[in-house]
């Protein structure tokens, strides 16, 4: 099995994201693949995130693609172990771009995005890591 980089949903024709099958000792299981560490999971793409812990957390850490092609209309935020609020600068420039940013605990976001991705919207996941 594969683990961890970037990959693309192009085996997926409707280009969709891909569920989040499992979350845990330090990384995630999406679309069969094994990724440690903390994630980002875009519309078209899965990469890995260098963030650690929650403090971390600014509009530097997340990918470009958020704050232009995405077109995210909701970020989840997998806080880690327990929900933390969003810095005020973080949540402002997402709203520049016209994304929401939900704060909760890792597991709340992926089980949240698993139900969402049912219903066509355009969310993305950005997942701390949990042990």
């Amino acid at each position: 099995m594969a683990t961890g980089g970037t990959t693309t949903n192009d085996s997926n024709p409707a280009n969709q994201s891909p569920a989040i099958e499992g979350y845990g000792d330090g990384g995630f299981r999406v679309d069969g693949v094994l990724h440690k560490g903390s994630i980002i999971v875009l519309p078209t793409r899965i990469a890995e995130w260098s963030v650690e812990e929650f403090a971390q957390i600014d509009e530097a850490s997340l990918p470009p693609a958020l704050f232009g092609d995405a077109h995210v209309e909701l970020l989840l935020l997998g806080c880690g172990v327990r929900v933390q609020p969003v810095p005020r600068a973080l949540r402002e420039a997402l709203s520049e771009v016209g994304t929401v940013i939900d704060p909760m605990d890792t597991g709340a976001a992926v089980r949240t995005y698993n139900v969402l991705l049912g219903e066509n919207r355009r969310i993305a996941a950005a997942l701390v890591a949990v042990d």
